[in-house]
């Protein structure tokens, strides 16, 4: 199994219209966050829109990252849908495509209970061999699994290695991180708590930021794991607003597909009913790439 730690950026999925991915552009974005340093990407997540997707094109967006890769970086493919058996067919696609392991949430409308959770992680993680990043996203999925369930799934299943945290409670992070030693690592689900959580065991981060600022996330994260402390906080001062507005503006597809645009990336518009930023969101958003530097002339 590959080691996953560090920053991924979890990309947009780019389009030239509200109904045509733009597939080179895919493409051209991966190669700008491998020269970035980053420590690997995740696909198909929320910030990729995968819920306006069709399934041949999430299926179509793990085969063209594997391509696209070659290896030289881990590759997260986000495998959620509302049904177990769905979650077992994205999930087991993205092994047989050649990703290097799955990003799964519980079931985001029918809100289940603990051991609906517990059994839906296991079905689909035991339906493959390669390692399961579980999710906790109480503000998207309407459930906050304790954490209880998820010590208990991390250690009863073999290839459920990690945990995404992001419901925002970080003595939750800790618990985890330590009472699951040994069993079950914690990635950051959080933009404004990145640093909070690498400092009470986190080992990585799916960031959203992180397809804005690639580079300065993963030299923050680099910061910490020397031990430079100062240099790591002075740039998560400086990364703290646009994470603070990623997370408060309920429009982080939006913000995250605009920055990508702004800094000569593809981006394109979300698939309705998303719409555009507003003329105050977009100059909120220039104000805020201008001054990380990353504001294309």
């Amino acid at each position: 199994m590959v080691m996953l730690e560090g920053v991924f950026p979890v990309l947009v999925t780019p389009m030239l219209n509200q109904e045509e991915i733009d597939w080179n552009g895919f493409c051209n974005n991966i190669e700008h966050f491998i020269e970035e340093g980053v420590a690997g990407i995740a696909i198909n997540g929320s910030t990729g829109e995968f819920v306006s997707l069709t399934k041949e094109e999430r299926f179509k967006a793990v085969e063209v990252a594997v391509k696209q890769i070659k290896g030289r970086i881990p590759l997260i493919v986000g495998t959620a849908a509302e049904t177990t058996a769905d979650a077992i067919e994205y999930t087991q696609q993205a092994e047989k495509a050649g990703a290097d392991a799955a990003l799964l949430i519980n079931s985001y409308y029918a809100h289940p209970k603990e051991n609906e959770i517990y059994a839906h992680f296991k079905a689909v993680a035991e339906s493959v061999k390669f390692p399961i990043m579980i999710y906790n996203n109480p503000f998207t999925s309407g459930v906050d699994i304790s954490t209880e369930t998820i010590l208990q799934v991390g250690r009863d299943v073999e290839n459920i290695t990690h945990i995404k945290e992001s419901s925002g409670g970080i003595g939750k992070v800790r618990d985890i991180a330590r009472q699951g030693e040994g069993f079950i690592k914690v990635f950051c689900g959080s933009e404004d708590l990145a640093i909070e959580s690498f400092l009470v065991g986190a080992t990585g981060w799916i960031s959203v930021s992180g397809n804005i600022v690639p580079g300065l996330v993963t030299a923050m994260y680099n910061h910490v794991q020397n031990g430079e402390m100062d240099k790591a906080w002075s740039l998560y001062d400086q990364l703290l607003p646009l994470c603070e507005y990623l997370e408060g503006s309920g429009k982080y597809v939006q913000i995250a597909k605009r920055a990508m645009e702004l800094k000569g990336c593809a981006g394109g518009p979300c698939r309705l009913p998303r719409l555009p930023l507003s003329e105050e969101e977009d100059a909120k958003l220039r104000e805020l790439m201008a001054g990380l530097g990353v504001l294309k002339d």
